[in-house]
Parts: structure tokens; C-alpha cells; sequence
């Protein structure tokens, strides 16, 4: 039996909130599944997307970027070097941050 979620036990679990999650549903990033009385049901393979998300946004990937990733992984396995190279893309924008910080930390 796969264990389910509403979606405060999410916000809670995730550490995102109730209006996050609803965001990230309208605008494609989540789908959670709805129960018969229409509540937004959430899995584990939910958390994992979500703390996914949340760790793309945190290298500060922006949302359109993290949406292409979630449009390619939703086309499958045929997309795996489009994502790589969307996270090498990031990873690159990262590595020249950091050195533009170390050149201010170093003068």
C-alpha cells in the first residue's frame, strides 16, 4: 500500500507551504492526484520531486528553468542529456558566482 499525504502533512514534511504547493500545481510543477472529496493527495515520490525542486531553487535556479527540467522529465528517458546539460548549465552559472566571490573575498 503507497502511504499518502494531504497537504498540510506535505507543507509540514517539505517545509513548503500550502500556497507554494497550490502555486507549484498551477503552474505545472506538481500533479497531485485528488482523493474523492477532491483534497490533493501527495506521495513519497511527491517528496522526492519536491525536495528536488527545492534544491534547485536554493542554487538559484529560476522557476522557468526548473519547469523545462519538469517538462522534459515528464517526456522520459529519451530526455535524460537535455536535463543533464540543464543542471550542467546551472551547475556553470554557480562556478562563476563562486569565483566572482572569491576574486571580492581575495582583494
Amino acid at each position: 500500500m503507497v502511504k499518502t499525504y494531504s497537504i498540510s502533512e506535505i507543507a509540514t514534511l517539505t517545509r513548503l507551504s500550502a500556497p507554494t504547493l497550490r502555486y507549484y500545481e498551477s503552474i505545472g510543477l506538481i500533479h497531485p492526484v485528488r482523493n474523492e472529496a477532491n483534497y490533493r493527495i501527495f506521495t513519497d515520490q511527491d517528496i522526492r520531486w519536491l525536495t528536488f525542486i527545492k534544491r534547485a531553487k536554493a542554487t538559484g535556479m529560476p522557476l522557468s528553468k526548473i519547469i523545462t527540467y519538469a517538462q522534459l522529465r515528464k517526456q522520459g528517458n529519451s530526455t535524460i542529456a537535455a536535463r543533464i546539460n540543464l543542471l550542467r548549465q546551472q551547475e556553470q552559472l554557480l562556478r562563476s558566482e563562486k569565483a566572482k566571490i572569491q576574486q571580492h573575498i581575495d582583494f
